[in-house]
């Protein structure tokens, strides 16, 4: 019965959403204030229908009602609450529902804290939002349905993915989501404004805390993601430069861009072209990414789905949306004309070229994901795009972001003064320096990558801070920097959490250490200065799986400083081995540990690596979203918005 009417409330949905996509774009139209209003209400209904929904299949997973394909398909009676939970996500129906669920929810909340956009702009933007939903009501239904019923349901289901049992991997997919379908408003916006014909100041400060919503959980889900990389496949490292990684980097490196173009809209009225183009492809490439996860044209170990008829219809979606989105913006151009002028040196040259570095990075990151696809369609030649190609065209434009963002953010509006910035910064360049020199003196015979990470990591976080303390002035410094807009406060901690985790990554990448050998029960080896012995391994017993655990100490100076167990398990309902990393956390470094297979005269095949600041790279990324949070609690950001409107009304 209650799936039934998880059912039920999906086709009501999308009902509703036809009606929201149409009537209040129609209100709009002819100014009928009656059918304008009619979009606040659609949407609530349209996100408690979907809701309703959500929680009807949720409700089958936990019961383990296996007369639903997905449940079968994706559950077990054996496996734990958590999971039967996150198996409602950890499959492509369900990650649709979910994603569809957050579709309606940002739909919801743009009418119930829109109350300051002009009723004319709002009836658009709850149009446009529905209509993509309409898109993906039709896509899951009728294509992808979650409520599929089995003509003789099992005694017990097919367990979900191993892989995908871990706390992380229950977290990591919400907070992705919610980031790429957040890029929904951004976008949904855009083609309101080109519809309407007029981007103006207080469309940029309309348009950012939705970006910066989207943006701050895509920097966390990024951070999952890569978190449970690191600790759950075992080879040590946080980043692959995986399709599906690409994916979900590349919606956020457009965010980044919009947020600091959105500015200059809102400051100064210019570049508002630029803004709409970004708001565009920021939401192109969240469809390009779930194209990517679910189609299988491009493998991953992260992907939801093989099935390229799938596929074929997110390209649609992809190709209408953006498509049509391209063309409006192609039409309005020349209504989009820029007021604010600025010299070559100035807040908002630095911001362009923010803009500038971001977009091309991005661009360098499409090109390397999809261009196996493109050779083996056009030039029949199988190709792999990996790390090297990555690393070398990424990095670069990295570097230069993170030179010219202190730099930058001292920059005065419309024209700015380089000498005297260069002058005030040298203090932070020097000490900069200095850090980098002395790690380059300490470290033996390491790469120049450690000591360049010092002094960029070093940069930023140490510009931040020059930043707000320039900002509060000469006199009474303490009161007024607790009296800054939180705004400040949140891009200084976001830019420092930017430093953070740059350090981390060039640290951990030039000073790890790695050992590779076959143990004996009661070895006892060297891994830099730690000493690792191997104790036992034994079989024991899971819930769901069963686990080949090895018990190994951790010693320095002789002193026993961890205890790890390290694991092997098989799933046996799945058929499928995972491997479990033990790992010994510190400030300073982490010592990672995995257990291999038997060998035959009675050994065991054990990995060592010793990470250098490897949680600095995930504390970093968490101050970024703090940072973006911070900003977000702004008065400003808030109500600054409908005052701007209230006033152009008057």
């Amino acid at each position: 019965m209650i799936t039934e009417l998880g059912h039920f409330a999906l086709i009501l949905a999308l009902m509703v959403a036809v009606f929201q996509m149409i009537v209040p774009m129609i209100g709009a139209q002819k100014n009928w204030a009656g059918w304008m209003a009619t979009g606040t209400p659609a949407a609530t209904v349209q996100f408690g229908l979907t809701l309703t929904s959500f929680a009807a299949l949720t409700y089958a997973f936990v019961i383990s009602d296996f007369s639903l394909r997905v449940v079968t398909l994706n559950s077990h009676t054996a496996k734990p609450m958590l999971y039967k939970v996150s198996g409602v996500w950890g499959n492509h129906e369900g990650s649709m529902l979910l994603w569809i669920l957050i579709l309606t929810l940002f739909g919801a909340m743009a009418g119930w804290f829109g109350q300051g956009l002009p009723p004319r702009l709002k009836a658009r933007v709850l149009s446009v939002q529905s209509a993509i939903a309409v898109a993906f009501f039709i896509f899951l239904i009728f294509t992808s349905n979650p409520f599929e019923r089995l003509a003789f349901p099992p005694l017990n289901g097919q367990d979900l993915n191993p892989l995908l049992q871990d706390p992380g991997l229950a977290f990591h997919p919400p907070f992705l989501y919610v980031g790429y379908v957040g890029l929904s408003m951004a976008f949904s916006f855009a083609v309101a404004a080109l519809i309407e014909g007029k981007v103006d100041a207080a469309w940029g400060r309309w348009v950012r805390p939705w970006t910066l919503t989207a943006w701050v959980f895509l920097t966390v889900g990024i951070a999952l993601g890569s978190w449970w990389a690191y600790y759950e496949l075992g080879w040590g490292g946080f980043w692959f430069w995986d399709p599906v990684e690409n994916a979900s980097f590349m919606p956020w490196l457009i965010a980044a861009a919009l947020l600091h173009s959105a500015i200059v809209v809102e400051k100064r009225e210019a570049l508002k072209s630029w803004t709409i183009l970004l708001a565009i492809l920021a939401f192109g490439f969240s469809l390009i990414g779930a194209f990517i996860v679910r189609s299988g044209v491009l493998t991953s170990v992260h992907a939801f789905a093989t099935d390229p008829e799938r596929g074929v219809y997110l390209l649609l979606i992809t190709g209408i949306f953006m498509g049509g989105a391209l063309v409006l913006y192609a039409l309005r151009a020349e209504q989009m004309e820029a007021k604010g002028v600025f010299s070559v040196v100035s807040r908002e040259s630095a911001l362009v070229a923010n803009n500038i570095l971001l977009a091309v990075a991005c661009f360098v990151v499409f090109i390397g994901t999809i261009w196996p696809l493109v050779a083996e369609m056009f030039f029949d030649r199988k190709l792999s795009v990996g790390p090297p190609f990555f690393d070398a065209a990424f990095t670069p434009f990295m570097v230069a972001l993170s030179v010219i963002l202190p730099v930058g953010a001292l920059m005065s509006w419309k024209r700015a003064k380089l000498k005297r910035i260069t002058v005030s910064l040298m203090p932070v360049l020097v000490v900069s320096v200095a850090l980098g020199g002395l790690a380059f003196a300490i470290q033996t015979g390491g790469s120049a990558l450690g000591p360049i990470g010092v002094i960029l990591g070093s940069w930023l976080v140490l510009g931040a801070a020059f930043e707000i303390w320039q900002r509060a002035g000469k006199a009474n410094k303490i009161a007024r920097l607790k009296g800054l807009p939180r705004a400040d406060w949140g891009k200084a901690v976001a830019h420092a959490g930017m430093g953070i985790t740059t350090f981390g990554i060039a640290a951990m990448l030039a000073w790890q250490i790695e050992d590779i050998r076959i143990a004996q029960i009661g070895d006892r080896f060297e891994v830099g200065q730690h000493q690792v012995e191997l104790i036992d391994v034994r079989e024991v017993d899971g819930p769901n799986y069963i686990s080949t655990m090895a018990e190994m100490k951790l010693y320095r100076g002789g002193r026993e400083v961890a205890h790890l167990f390290p694991e092997k398990r098989v799933y046996p309902v799945a058929n499928m081995p995972t491997t479990e990393a033990a790992i010994s956390n510190g400030i300073l470094r982490d010592l990672y540990v995995v257990i291999g297979d038997p060998q035959n005269d009675g050994g065991w095949a054990v990995r060592t690596y010793i990470k250098p600041f490897a949680n600095w790279i995930w504390a970093g990324a968490i101050i970024m979203a703090l940072g973006g949070t911070l900003s977000l609690t702004d008065r400003r950001m808030r109500v600054a918005g409908g005052q701007r409107s209230k006033a152009v009304t008057s």
